[in-house]
Order: C-alpha cells, then structure tokens, then sequence
C-alpha cells in the first residue's frame, strides 16, 4: 500500500483540531432554548464528558461523540486512538460503552480509499477489545481527513460520575502521562519519527475502562477525562462547576519522557496558547514550562479523578489491582480568588 502521511493533509492534529472553550462559550450563548426533558441528567451546562438521560429501572443512558484529524501517520494507529478517546467519555461518566457509530470525512481525490479502510480496522480493533458493537456511520467526502465515533453507554444512575461534584479536601489523580499534544507537533514538523512516538501512542490507544470501575466507588466525588482543553482547562471546568479550587503540585505531573526537552525549543501545538487565554485569568502560579505541558491538549488523555482523601489507600489498592497506575498530583481546597494555583 502505497505510504501516505496523514498528518499532512490536516492544518490540526487529535483533539487540539478543538474549538477553544472561550470560543465555544461564544457560540453557545445565546444559542436559543431547546426542547427540555427532566429525564436529562447531565447537559451541555456543565461542561461534562457526555449527555446523561434517564432511561426507568435506575439506568441511564450516556450517549457522546468525538472526532478529529489525524493525530499520527499510521492510518491503522489513527482509528486506534480515535476509537479510544470517544469511547473514554462514557468511561469518564463511570459507565460502560456498549455501542457506536463512526464519523468519516475523507478526500476521496487526495487519498486512497484503501487508507481509509486501515483507519476503520483500526477503529474496530479496539471496539472489539472494549466489547463495543461498531454499528454503522456516515461518510463524507471533505477537504481534510477525519475520524471518530458516536458512542453510547449505560451507567447505574448511583454510579454515575460528573466533572462538578467535587468536594474541599479531595485528592486529585491523573491516570496518564501528559505530552502527546507535543509530540505530535513535533511529529508534523518533522522532529520526532513515529517510532519516537511509540509511548505516545500506547498511551493514546490505552482504554480508561478503569473509570467504569471507579464509578462503582462513592468515594470517588468527580470526574473527567483530560483531553482537547489540557489539564488546566478540564480542571476549571471541575472547579467552576463545583464553585472550589485546587492546588497543583507541578513537580508530580507526569510527563511523557522528552517533553520538558520540546519545551525548552517552544515545540507546542497552536492549541496550547488558545487554552491558555481561555484560562489565564483563573490560574496562579504558572511559567514557561508549565504553561506549555499544562495547557498541552491531549488526545486520548487520561481520567483526572478527585477522591476522599480518607479513602486514599482504597483507592491506590484498587488500581493496583486494576493494573492501572496512578498519580497524585495535587488537591481540591475552599474557593478562592483564583481557580487554580500552581505550586512547583
């Protein structure tokens, strides 16, 4: 098959393609009212992973959809981490996916069609792994590549888990290592190899399946997955909704292994400053490193978690036990001025 890069037929890469959330705010203000149903327990007011609706029988229905432009080069690896990151959505409720449907643009005139099919082979590999029917989809022909699903899931309503309920004193957790919003652009720009993205990639393609166990725990107060708006930006959205602040100890961040070398030469994607001016004015404590890996959008990132800080131990056992690893990186407090403040 003839060797095609992706990622060069996109002007954006995975979830840094995002609107910023400032912008999105503007488009949906004044937007008009819809048709309201009190069967709706999570909307688009607070910002969350996925829509909630009650379906009887103390089950909700989760129901999200993702898509992006090719964050790597390996058609088969782009569906992969695709798949991945639409179906975290449903996991980041504390629910489990059980059905999607695809969305594909492809240029049709630029692009083998036999391209595109190593993209939906990679898409239903890791359906199959997450025990998600890939029911169908729709097709376009567009100017640029690109790929996701449409994904629903059920939660029992006691376990559902949102991005507003926090609590003062929660320990907050991340699932996975920051970078690859970095690496990417590295990668378009012709600095990194895609063998230099390896860890990148696993990552991206690892399923956060951990969080449809961590919605079984009420000790786990708030959740979301860390994805387009980076760390800093999912954080707000956690801190606004439930009206506290948190405390980032930046030395714990983890960070994909190069990134704080692609800071020092200012690789980052165009993304990173427009999550940045969507968060400035609430965030303390920041510097040239850290407003880099800190406002890195991620695709396919990780669960950012806030737990009972009495609960701790019960929840490092159960990642272990979930083979999950885990990091703490800092915590929720009172409201103060600001939402976030950095310490180093």
């Amino acid at each position: 098959m003839e060797k095609v890069k992706l990622t060069q037929f996109s002007h954006g890469a995975g979830c840094g393609c995002k609107i910023a959330s400032s912008v999105l705010d503007e488009i949906l203000k004044n937007s008009g009212a819809g048709f309201f149903s009190k069967s709706l327990l999570v909307g688009n007011d607070t910002k969350d992973d996925a829509a909630v609706y009650d379906i009887g029988n103390g089950t909700a229905l989760i129901s999200t959809v993702d898509f992006f432009m090719p964050v790597v080069d390996d058609a088969f690896d782009f569906g992969r981490i695709a798949a991945t990151n639409a179906i975290s959505d449903v996991y980041a409720m504390g629910g489990k996916p059980f059905m999607a449907v695809a969305v594909l643009g492809w240029p049709v005139n630029k692009i083998p069609v036999a391209i595109a099919q190593e993209v939906i082979k990679g898409a239903k590999a890791i359906c199959k792994e997450a025990e998600v029917v890939l029911a169908g989809g729709h097709t376009i022909d567009s100017p640029e590549p690109f790929f996701g699903l449409s994904v629903n899931g059920t939660v029992p309503i006691p376990h559902l888990k949102k991005n507003c309920t926090a609590k003062k004193g929660d320990l907050l957790f991340l699932t996975k290592p920051i970078g690859t919003g970095m690496l990417n652009t590295a990668l378009k720009r012709g600095l990194k190899t895609e063998a230099d993205l390896k860890q990148a990639v696993d990552s991206m393609c690892r399923l956060n399946k951990f969080g449809g166990e961590l919605g079984k725990c009420d000790f786990v107060h708030a959740m979301t997955d860390v994805t387009g708006f980076a760390l800093l930006g999912h954080l707000v959205e956690m801190c606004e909704g439930a009206n506290l602040s948190a405390q980032i100890e930046y030395s714990k961040v983890p960070l994909m292994e190069g990134i704080k070398e692609l800071a020092v030469k200012s690789i980052s994607p165009g993304s990173t400053q427009r999550n940045w001016k969507s968060c400035e004015t609430k965030v303390v404590g920041i510097h040239d490193e850290s407003l880099l890996t800190l406002c890195d959008p991620q695709t396919s990132g990780g669960l950012l978690v806030a737990v009972d800080r009495k609960w701790e131990q019960e929840f490092l056992k159960l990642a272990e036990e979930s083979h999950e690893t885990v990091y703490h990186v800092g915590e929720i407090t009172v409201r103060k001025e600001k939402y976030i403040y950095i310490t180093q």
